[in-house]
C-alpha cells in the first residue's frame, strides 16, 4: 500500500498508510478499537477499494483487476465471513466450499481431491472428528479452527486472520496461539497477517508488526523494534510496561 486512505462520509478510517508485506513474512497488526485494523484487512483481502492511494495485492492493483479472480488467492478468516455461514452447514462443507468462494453448499459439485484436502486441513487443526457436526453446534474455539482451515483450503498466497482469538477462554486462546506459532514457523505457509487487540495473542514466530491509531501508522517493521513500551504506550494512549518471556509478549499499565 502506498499513501492509502479510506474515507467514509466525514470519517477517515485509514490515513495515508504505507505498508509492504513480503513473501514469508508474518505480520501482526495491533491497535485500539476504531484504529482501522479491520479496514486494513478488508483492503488486503480485496473486499474494499481505497479512497485514495494505491493498493497492490499479489502483483495486481485494486481497481485494475477482477477481484473475484484475486480473492481465491487470499485466505481470509473473519467474524463477518463466519456470520455468512449457514448454521446447519456441516463442518466439512464449511471448509470445502472455499474452493468456490461460497459459504453454503448447494448444488455445486466438488472433486474428491477437494474433499480430501478439506478433511486433511480439519485433521491438522484438530477438527477431523467433528467433520459432520453442524457449524452452529461448535464451541467458539472450534469455530475459529474451522475458519482457519477454510482460509487455507485454496492453498492461498496470503493468509489474513482478523482477531482469530476473539471470544476464546484462556485454554482456547493458548491452544490457538500455539497452533498459529507452528504455522508461522512452517516455511511452506503463505505470508500471514494477523489482527488483534491484545499483545498476549502474538504467536512466537511472527516477524513483523504494525501499530495503528486513529487510522494512522504509529510504527511498522520488525517485531522486536515495534513492540516497545514507548510505541505501545503511544498506540493505546496510556503508559505501558512491556515484558517478553519465551517469545510471548505482555503489557500492563505503568504504576
Amino acid at each position: 500500500m502506498a499513501g492509502v486512505s479510506v474515507v467514509r462520509g466525514a470519517k477517515t478510517l485509514l490515513d495515508k498508510v504505507d505498508w509492504q508485506v513480503r513473501e514469508g513474512e508474518r505480520w501482526v497488526i495491533l491497535g485500539p478499537n476504531g484504529a482501522g485494523k479491520t479496514t486494513l484487512l478488508q483492503l488486503a483481502g480485496a473486499r474494499i477499494h481505497p479512497t485514495s492511494g494505491k493498493a497492490g495485492i499479489l502483483e495486481e492493483v485494486l481497481g485494475a483487476v477482477d477481484v473475484f479472480e484475486l480473492r481465491p488467492r487470499i485466505g481470509l478468516s473473519s467474524a463477518a465471513l463466519a456470520s455468512q455461514i449457514p448454521e446447519q452447514e456441516k463442518v466439512l462443507n464449511v471448509v470445502v466450499t472455499a474452493a468456490y468462494g461460497v459459504t453454503g453448499r448447494w448444488r455445486e459439485g466438488y472433486e474428491r481431491d477437494d474433499e480430501r484436502r478439506a478433511f486433511g486441513l480439519l485433521n491438522e487443526w484438530g477438527m477431523g472428528p467433528l467433520l459432520n457436526r453442524p457449524f452452529a453446534s461448535l464451541s467458539e474455539g472450534e469455530r475459529k479452527r474451522v475458519q482457519i482451515a477454510r482460509a487455507l483450503m485454496t492453498d492461498p498466497e496470503l493468509l489474513l486472520l482478523d482477531e482469530p482469538a476473539a471470544g476464546l477462554d484462556l485454554g482456547g486462546r493458548e491452544d490457538l496461539v500455539e497452533r498459529l506459532s507452528e504455522l508461522a514457523r512452517d516455511d511452506a505457509a503463505p505470508a500471514i497477517v494477523l489482527v488483534t487487540h491484545h499483545l498476549e495473542e502474538v504467536p512466537p514466530g511472527f516477524t513483523h508488526a504494525m501499530l495503528l491509531r486513529d487510522g494512522g501508522v504509529v510504527a511498522s517493521g520488525p517485531l522486536e523494534e515495534v513492540l516497545t513500551a514507548e510505541n505501545l504506550s503511544e498506540t493505546f494512549g496510556l503508559p505501558l510496561d512491556v515484558t517478553v518471556n519465551a517469545g510471548r509478549y505482555s503489557a500492563t499499565a505503568s504504576r
